[in-house]
């Protein structure tokens, strides 16, 4: 058996040794802890920058996606607004016409309702008048007549200055055909009641007995120009007109020139 004391010095031995191994274990604990911490710290900052680098680059494109279709925006907004501007001019232009051709339309209807002139005013409108008279026609009588419109002559029956301008002023249309007049009458008393724009007017014919008279002389030898071929028509007021086999056109201011004209064929 060991004495006491060498039991004694062994335990301090031992001691001294675990002590030794423990002071180096935490060095060694101390040294990987900041080894870890500072690999911890920088994983965590590398993966924090990297997520906020593909943030950004995201955020970037996003941006330039965004700068692109706002400038293809702009480009359109500048094309619309061009073709704005456009249309804008075309539609005061359209306007400008449009008010012409109303005022146009609205006094040549006025001219027909209060037919044709205003001695009121004073105002002589050749053009005026031909207008009537081919509205005058489309109204009623456009089916009536085959001959062209602008053939027919249209005067005014002036009217005294105290007459009420409600009344209306008179219109006289003169044929360059005679059977055209009579089918205007014939149809005007067809129909009896005529009105344009809700407002009445009627038609009737104008020629004095002394044209009348005159016209009738012409019956007997236009039958005999009928007989002949020759196509003859009874001009305004009181003119005989013919046309001849090659095409020819001849006018009569009598009735004895015209006789004259029959006898010289028969004879022929």
């Amino acid at each position: 058996m060991q004495p006491k004391s060498a039991k004694s010095n062994e335990k301090t031995a031992e001691i001294e040794v675990s002590s030794s191994h423990a002071t180096v274990s935490k060095a060694d604990i101390i040294a990987l802890l900041a080894e870890h911490r500072s690999a911890l710290l920088a994983e965590l900052k590398n993966s924090f920058f990297d997520n906020v680098n593909n943030k950004l680059d995201g955020l970037q494109k996003v941006s330039d996606s965004h700068g692109e279709r706002l400038e293809s925006l702009e480009e359109n907004a500048d094309t619309i607004s061009e073709r704005l501007a456009k249309v804008e001019n075309v539609c005061e232009s359209l306007h400008a016409a449009n008010e012409k051709l109303s005022y146009l339309i609205s006094s040549q209807e006025t001219d027909v309702v209060m037919p044709v002139l205003s001695v009121y005013r004073r105002e002589l409108r050749a053009h005026s008048l031909q207008n009537c008279s081919r509205r005058c026609c489309k109204m009623f009588l456009a089916r009536t007549f085959s001959l062209p419109l602008q053939s027919w002559i249209v005067h005014t029956v002036l009217w005294p200055l105290n007459r009420p301008r409600e009344a209306g002023l008179g219109l006289s249309v003169c044929f360059h055909r005679y059977q055209n007049k009579e089918l205007l009458i014939r149809e005007a008393r067809g129909r009896n009641d005529l009105k344009y724009m809700d407002k009445p007017f009627r038609i009737y014919e104008d020629y004095s007995p002394e044209v009348v008279s005159q016209r009738r002389e012409y019956r007997s030898v236009m039958a005999d120009l009928y007989r002949l071929g020759l196509r003859p028509s009874l001009q305004y007021p009181v003119q005989l007109r013919i046309t001849e086999a090659d095409g020819v056109r001849r006018t009569f201011g009598s009735v004895v020139e015209a006789e004259r004209f029959v006898e010289h064929l028969k004879k022929d």
